[in-house]
């Protein structure tokens, strides 16, 4: 907050005298920080700054969501990146001439949640524990429906994730859910996530798990991270559904959480005791208040089936995969062809196999064949009309030998996008969705 290149929002600008008056208030500065202690000295009389411990005033009352924007200490200081691309380097023999791939071991999506608020009509959403690991139809439930709950950032709680931005996305929603669903099935990417504003109705927590967990995982070796293995072991739990008050609770939606032994062994390599911080109310929300998490899993059912109706009345139901239109169904009717969430031949439709010897995946891969083929013979039709329409002795012959040579160059690659082999190169490739592919796509239908 001291220094002088930083970019800060929601923070009161202190006028000269102000800032005078605080200094002048001793016992008052000593709470500061060194660094912020002297940037208010120096600007004491002189100067307009602005202070960690003053937000911006919205009538009258400070700002909830006061930010600034972190500096990158990779930039900041290269040496530790430098020497950890060294490392890796060396460990695997790569010379510094050639590309270093560099995997991602982990991805743990962000939940935001919040507690019961009745008189601004905010339902409960804090049913979540630190850390949960959800299969892919759960996970996709949740994504579908980019649920969130009540921020300083947000104008309510609700259905407002990236994918129900309109104005961001020019793309339907289901051609992003097609795409994230094939890319989640054939990386293998495990759907983990973690909770941050409230877990539970009590615990109060912001961010401090969300930027807890990454201290965390990367203490985990691969194998530890694997899903199967925290589940064999007793690391993870299952939620199971269950009935309240002659309702059934669809808590089997939240999929697994993390348990006290997770919390011991684990959370063990930062904490010396974190059983004493993580307790049996972190881990499990609804020992806060039942009703609480009843009526957090029924704000989640309900937003997830308001919002796959969506689906069948636009239409978007038809381009959806079979993955994807089975769990619609699911979400918005209770059931697919009579089956429900946990019938094995639904689960089966998300597995690699399916996935591979479906027609729905080989068609993904014949759009993109399709429209890489487009796209270089436009390059070879722009370039021969540029070589055409071109007094070509008058130019200067570097230009005019560049231009033959980029001509070559998507000559080639369109011979090379047509040809059997390259569509079986894509295999295992996200492809393209069939509705993007608009050479050979029917005509949208009206409502």
């Amino acid at each position: 907050m001291s220094r002088p290149d930083n970019f800060l929002s929601n923070f009161e600008p202190l006028s000269a005298q102000k800032v005078q008056a605080l200094v002048d208030r001793f016992t008052e500065l000593d709470e500061f920080t060194s660094p912020m202690r002297e940037l208010l000295r120096e600007a004491a009389g002189s100067q307009t700054v602005v202070c960690s411990a003053y937000p911006r005033l919205i009538d009258g009352k400070p700002s909830k969501n006061p930010r600034y924007l972190q500096t990158r200490l990779d930039l900041q200081a290269p040496e530790s990146r430098y020497i950890a691309e060294r490392g890796m380097r060396l460990a695997r023999g790569i010379t510094s001439r050639d590309p270093l791939p560099v995997p991602v071991g982990a991805v743990l999506i962000g939940r935001r949640n919040n507690p019961p608020d009745r008189k601004a009509g905010i339902r409960p959403l804090a049913v979540y524990g630190p850390i949960h690991y959800q299969e892919l139809p759960e996970l996709f439930m949740d994504v579908i429906c980019s649920l969130t709950g009540k921020s300083p950032s947000t104008t309510g709680a609700g259905s407002e994730g990236a994918l129900t931005k309109a104005p961001f996305n020019a793309l339907r929603t289901i051609v992003d859910l097609n795409a994230a669903l094939v890319s989640y099935i054939l990386t293998g990417l495990p759907g983990f996530s973690t909770a941050a504003g409230f877990v539970g109705p009590n615990h109060r927590v912001d961010h401090d798990i969300s930027l807890l967990v990454p201290e965390i995982w990367c203490r985990l070796t691969a194998r530890e991270r694997d899903p199967a293995f925290l589940i064999a072991e007793g690391y993870l739990e299952p939620l199971r559904d269950f009935d309240h008050a002659g309702r059934k609770v669809l808590a089997s939606r939240l999929g697994y959480r993390i348990t006290a032994k997770f919390v011991r062994i684990f959370f063990g390599r930062v904490f010396d005791h974190p059983d004493r911080v993580f307790d049996e109310s972190f881990l499990r929300p609804e020992t806060q208040d039942l009703e609480a998490f009843v009526d957090g899993m029924h704000n989640i059912a309900e937003a997830q089936q308001r919002v796959a109706l969506q689906a069948f009345e636009d239409g978007s139901i038809e381009d959806a995969c079979p993955p994807l239109r089975a769990l619609l169904a699911i979400m918005a009717h209770g059931s697919f062809e009579g089956k429900d969430a946990h019938h094995p031949d639904v689960r089966r439709l998300f597995t690699l196999e399916a996935i591979q010897s479906s027609e729905w995946y080989r068609q993904r891969l014949a759009a993109k064949q399709r429209v890489d083929e487009r796209l270089w013979r436009r390059h070879v039709s722009a370039l021969d009309t540029w070589l055409q329409n071109r007094q070509v002795e008058n130019l200067p012959p570097q230009l005019t030998a560049q231009m033959r040579q980029r001509r070559e160059h998507a000559a080639a690659n369109l011979e090379r996008v047509t040809s059997l082999a390259y569509l079986e190169s894509l295999h295992g490739t996200l492809g393209t969705d069939p509705s993007l592919d608009s050479a050979n796509r029917e005509p949208l239908r009206s409502k």
